[in-house]
């Protein structure tokens, strides 16, 4: 059995960026009646995306 381990919450920070208002409209959509929050879903496409291009390189 794994055992129980306290998680420790990743230190975060603030960043501002813009995104054009088809790309907010379709990650709304798709993270509707999800457990899942905006940031939620851009921080997990952001770390896809350099996994792919460390795989790429």
């Amino acid at each position: 059995m794994k055992k129980f381990k306290i998680p420790s919450v990743p230190q975060t920070t603030t960043k501002s960026i813009r995104f054009p208002n088809d790309v907010i409209e379709e990650v709304e959509k798709a993270i509707t009646n999800r457990d899942c929050t905006f940031s939620a879903f851009v921080v997990e496409a952001v770390r896809v995306a350099l996994a792919n291009l460390k795989e790429d390189n």
